[in-house]
């Protein structure tokens, strides 16, 4: 009976995909996987997002899942190596399932798992981005699992005497409920996607007006380490390169809009070439210039 556990074991290892998933320290007490700058595919089967650990005393704080089952249970593999503590809560940051696929692993292994209440969207049941572009080694065993804890306001969060702060974002910015969390006794921030530091971020699901708003709020609390969904840098300027970004992008979108420029045109005229070099700058840009057009021109109206 050993020998065909054994085997079965071998097997199934052989079929998985190795994510190869290395931690990078932040702080004291937290460690990333930081992903790659690119678009999902079946090289990288979704490892192009960033998922954190907290150490926060007897238990770990897991922000954002990742992307797939696999790759959840490699990233705690991997952690505890470091410390081999449980894993008491699990936050999703939004909706975007690259963030949250991983949920199915840390709900087996009995961790609470806290998300807005945009998961109450039956939408995010259908077929997944993950689902469709990963190889079907990466994806196996990955379900669609939700949070069990859905929140709609600011919440206070206490493990092992720490405090967590979860800020839920009232308007849309990045997406419909994004959620900001902060640990104030080391002044880390978790930014989730309104913060992309390595490539363009992506305004499909955003508001560029309450992207910025939110992104001045961020600077407001002076953390000494943010950390974004997409990107490596993880100290006090790490929300910069969004910021200039966004800034940038909405003040030629207006300038075009005040001089009749129609949205086809604008598209392809309004290039921002300070970041063509940008990582997805070829697979981003004109879908936030547009995407920026609609949503000004609907608030000039």
């Amino acid at each position: 009976m050993r020998s065909i556990l054994v085997l079965l074991t071998f097997f199934h290892s052989l079929l998985a995909f190795n994510y190869d998933l290395k931690p990078v320290k932040v702080d004291a007490t937290t460690y990333c996987f930081f992903g790659l700058p690119q678009g999902i595919d079946e090289h990288n089967n979704g490892n192009m997002v960033n998922s954190c650990f907290v150490d926060a005393g007897d238990s770990y704080l897991v922000v954002d899942s990742g992307p797939t089952y696999q790759y959840a249970q490699q990233a705690y593999t991997q952690i505890k190596k470091i410390k081999n503590l449980p894993i008491s809560y699990v936050i999703n940051t939004h909706i975007h399932d690259d963030h949250w696929l991983g949920n199915g692993y840390y709900q087996e292994i009995g961790a609470k798992i806290i998300g807005s209440s945009q998961f109450k969207n039956e939408s995010i049941l259908e077929t997944t981005r993950m689902q469709q572009r990963v190889s079907k080694e990466a994806y196996a065993k990955t379900t669609s699992v939700f949070p069990s804890i859905l929140i709609d306001k600011d919440t206070v969060l206490t493990i092992a005497k720490q405090e967590i702060q979860i800020i839920h974002v009232n308007k849309k910015a990045h997406s419909s409920g994004d959620l900001l969390v902060y640990i104030p006794s080391s002044k880390l921030l978790f930014a989730g996607d309104l913060v992309f530091n390595d490539r363009l971020p992506s305004l499909r699901d955003g508001d560029i007006n309450f992207w910025i708003k939110e992104l001045d709020y961020i600077r407001s609390l002076s953390p000494t380490h943010i950390i974004g969904g997409h990107g490596e840098i993880v100290d006090s300027s790490a929300a910069d390169f969004t910021y200039a970004y966004l800034v940038s992008l909405k003040k030629e979108v207006q300038k075009a809009i005040d001089n009749g420029v129609t949205i086809e045109d604008a598209v392809q005229t309004i290039t921002l070439p300070q970041y063509q070099n940008a990582n997805m700058y070829n697979t981003m840009h004109k879908q936030n210039v547009e995407s920026t057009y609609r949503t000004m021109e609907w608030n000039n109206e």
